[in-house]
């Protein structure tokens, strides 16, 4: 019905979100923002096994782990004030372009 890359990127997009929760838990002592949390990585991992039927497991968890942590590295920059500097900007570009040449790759 939707494509593999669709709920690939809803699959991503909950998985930050959950991320970005995770201080509110308080170490999961947060009983209501803890559920919210972990229903979402729970979510999140059925979509990933969703697209998995369609799509390779790796260049899926690639795709998955790749661009969460881009996303998850700018939530944090934007909603939590942490600092982002050249090495982390490097770092963020070569995993985004190691994303990008595996799909290149597999697309052959």
């Amino acid at each position: 019905m939707f494509s593999p890359f669709v709920v690939l990127l809803a699959a991503i997009g909950i998985e930050v979100g959950a991320t970005a929760a995770l201080p509110r838990t308080r170490g999961f002592h947060d009983l209501p923002w803890s559920v919210m949390v972990l229903a979402g990585y729970g979510l999140s991992i059925w979509l990933l096994a969703i697209v998995t039927r369609q799509m390779s497991v790796s260049v899926a968890y690639a795709v998955w782990s790749g661009l969460g942590t881009a996303a998850i590295a700018a939530v944090g920059a934007v909603a939590f004030g942490e600092r982002i500097d050249l090495v982390k900007l490097t770092a963020l570009a070569l995993i985004i372009l190691g994303v990008v040449v595996l799909n290149l790759h597999t697309a052959h």
